[in-house]
């Protein structure tokens, strides 16, 4: 277990300035706190916080930081609390200990739903001070290199769940050395064989090239010592996950891949870069396709250096890396490299400003706000820190980041969701391009925009990017909403009419207390799916109100059936028939509400027509004829004024159907299907019950245009000698 001399030590190794006093008092409240407590392993449990700070000091953090690792596990596991740490120590070390606590409460489990969750709460808990997450990653690291004293189960659980968040976060954020150690040891617990074998032959292979390893270090230091350049030249293996995953994803063997040790030049600025990368290119010939500029277009998490692949001694391929000295700490530490951890400022926006990382850290913290679930967040999330990068750029220049495989649509809601709502094409190199074209490195890319247009729901499968994702979601459940609540205005006007009562949004407002409602569009929008009865908001903007049924008079002399709708107490809604009339057009309703035809027969444009709305279904068209809508007689407010809005330019057919009775001959069915294919009709199935000997039923269910169509079916069906009879089935 390390001393409090030695974590003293180990600070000011970097920091001669470190408070000496607060990281003693630190380590001495946190000993006494934990007292006698062990870990798994049977260590004291203050060595795991110990080992955390020493991780951070590593990464030459600030003191704050430091003092919050070592304190980090006390207010959960001991008597500790946050009042006595913020006397003791100070506000912003309460904050950092308060974060880390939050955290350690979360349980992350396997299952998608809470690990969803929790990830959305780590990110939210690292909002305020990223230095939490960086104190999270050292305390996952520890107990990533301790995991062999957990039960099997748990270890595999762990694993997968630091290979999941806790390495690509580390990625996200710049540091490397921390990924690629979190990735070997949970490659290492969640396939033991493979790491092994690739380890064995990573070592194989390590002791025959050491000689060929030498050589090229030693000729590239010569080369450059020679062009002026003071350099420094470092060889190493890959790591046996990076490894792996390679395998996985080229499907190639162990012994197929040709770039298992790369080589990294750093020099002392700039310009020597570029020379150094002349240098290099005019020794050895470069292996195209392999030559990569990430000072010039720097990734996400700030990582800057050349990369190039060139064909070396003994015709070997030679990975190498180029980069200033700085830029190296940033590759290794990353965020953990910013200066303000060496000033020990906390200082979010300018963090933001400098920090292309915290950039990309923030922008996932917002999309909490987009309201999708846990799962969804978790797998867009996911999506952004496991892709490669493209970079691609605006008309003026603007660079924009995506991950490989994005499409214009991508970019579109890259560059601000209102241009990725309006997108209705694009442009890739100044040539017209389908949205849905997989860009590439250097592309540019104009945005062809229309207002009116709204994103279809299609595309949130297309895009990879969860701001796109969540976008194209809220846009699709705002146009839905939208919808519903229109068709719910409809419908409480007409409740509102029949009752008597004025409609107004004014008088409306001031019931929602008793509809248990938010706002207006919200008792609209659950009229228009079904949620809500339109006759409880009548009841529930005029308390006093009483629905009265009145008993019909004896009619009047000569009054029948054709004179119902002239008593008061009848009230007959009758959709106009002739496309005209204020109902709502069924193309209308199926753009974002499900509409489809009532069963056995269904309707054709020119019949009379009437929606029911079932809840949370969706609207079924009946013709007015149809008797299963006396099904519906006693639910006046599922009742839904339509009419047809058809383009005529556009071909579509119908539902239909046909009950004939004919006679048993030879031939008689080939008849009538032989009227039905004049008529240019569509039969979609055919049902025969021989009723008598001399008589079969026939059913038929046909596609037509229109009412005019199918009656001029009909009519030539009943002029045939083989047909007794013919009529329509309406329900």
């Amino acid at each position: 277990m390390m001393r409090q001399y030695e974590l003293v030590e180990r600070v000011r190794k970097y920091n001669p300035a470190a408070d000496e006093a607060l990281l003693n008092r630190a380590y001495i409240y946190a000993m006494r706190a934990h007292g006698t407590q062990k870990r798994a392993s049977g260590d004291p449990f203050f060595a795991h916080p110990l080992e955390v700070a020493a991780i951070l000091t590593d990464l030459r953090l600030d003191d704050a930081t430091i003092v919050a690792a070592v304190l980090h596990d006390t207010v959960e596991d001991t008597e500790a609390t946050l009042d006595e740490i913020e006397k003791l120590f100070g506000p912003q070390i309460r904050a950092l200990v308060d974060g880390l606590t939050k955290l350690k409460r979360i349980d992350l489990v396997s299952k998608q739903a809470a690990q969803g969750e929790n990830f959305r709460k780590l990110l939210l808990a690292v909002a305020a001070d990223v230095r939490v997450l960086l104190v999270k990653l050292a305390d996952r690291l520890h107990n990533m290199r301790t995991l062999h004293f957990m039960p099997a189960e748990k270890r595999a659980r762990i694993a997968q769940e630091t290979l999941d968040i806790y390495a690509a976060l580390a990625g996200r954020m710049g540091m490397q050395e921390m990924r690629e150690e979190l990735e070997d040891l949970a490659f290492r617990n969640l396939n033991p064989e493979a790491y092994e074998t690739i380890t064995r032959r990573l070592n194989d292979l390590e002791a025959r090239s050491e000689r060929l390893v030498e050589e090229i270090e030693h000729d590239l230091m010569g080369r450059l010592e020679t062009r002026g350049i003071p350099a420094e030249v470092k060889g190493r293996r890959k790591e046996p996950y990076s490894i792996w995953r390679k395998m996985e994803r080229k499907s190639v063997a162990f012994e197929q891949l040709s770039d298992i040790f790369g080589f990294r030049i750093l020099v002392g600025d700039l310009d020597e870069c570029y020379r150094t990368l002349g240098v290099v290119h005019t020794t050895w010939p470069m292996v195209p396709g392999r030559y990569k500029d990430y000072i010039s277009t720097p990734k996400q998490n700030d990582y800057r250096s050349i990369h190039t692949t060139v064909i070396g001694p003994g015709r070997q391929r030679v990975e190498l890396q180029i980069r200033t000295r700085s830029m190296d700490e940033i590759a290794e530490f990353g965020i953990a490299a910013h200066p303000l951890y060496k000033e020990g400022i906390n200082d979010t926006s300018r963090l933001a400003q400098e920090s292309r990382a915290y950039q990309w850290l923030r922008r996932t913290i917002d999309l909490l706000a987009e309201g999708d679930s846990p799962e969804e967040f978790l797998e867009h999330t996911k999506l952004e820190l496991f892709h490669d990068q493209v970079f691609c750029f605006t008309p003026k220049g603007r660079l924009i980041a995506l991950p490989r495989g994005a499409t214009p649509i991508d970019f579109a809601y890259a560059v601000h969701t209102d241009v990725g709502n309006t997108a209705v094409g694009c442009k890739i190199n100044g040539r017209m391009a389908p949205l849905l074209t997989e860009l590439q490195n250097g592309d540019e890319v104009e945005i062809v925009r229309a207002d009116a247009q709204v994103p279809p729901a299609a595309w949130e499968s297309l895009v990879v990017t969860g701001k796109a994702r969540s976008a194209i979601r809220r846009a699709t459940r705002t146009a839905v909403r939208r919808q519903y609540a229109g068709l719910g205005r409809q419908i409480l006007e007409r409740a509102f009419e029949r009752a008597g009562k004025a409609f107004s949004e004014e008088k409306l407002k001031g019931a929602l207390p008793r509809l248990a409602r938010g706002t207006v569009e919200d008792v609209l929008a659950a009229v228009g799916r079904g949620e809500m009865f339109s006759g409880d908001v009548v009841k529930a903007v005029y308390p006093d109100y009483k629905e009265e049924r009145r008993t019909p008079g004896a009619p009047v002399d000569g009054a029948g059936w054709m004179s119902m709708a002239q008593d008061a107490t009848v009230k007959l809604k009758l959709p106009n028939g002739d496309g005209g009339g204020n109902g709502i057009p069924i193309r209308g309703l199926n753009r974002d509400i499900p509409v489809r035809f009532a069963p056995n027969g269904g309707a054709v444009p020119g019949d009379r027509i009437v929606g029911i709305l079932t809840p949370n279904e969706g609207v079924t068209i009946y013709p007015i004829q149809s008797s299963a809508l006396a099904a519906f007689d006693n639910e006046p407010h599922r009742w839904v004024d339509v009419r047809w809005d058809i383009d005529i330019g556009a071909a579509q057919r119908f539902p239909a159907r046909l009950r004939l009775q004919s006679i048993n001959e030879p031939g008689s069915l080939a008849q009538i299907a032989q009227v039905i294919a004049d008529h240019d009709g569509n039969i979609d199935n055919v049902a025969m019950d021989r009723r008598t000997p001399d008589f079969t039923d026939v059913v038929i269910d046909l596609a037509v245009w229109d009412l005019k169509h199918l009656n001029a079916i009909i009519g030539e069906l009943r002029a045939k000698r083989v047909v007794s009879q013919v009529q329509r089935v309406t329900g």
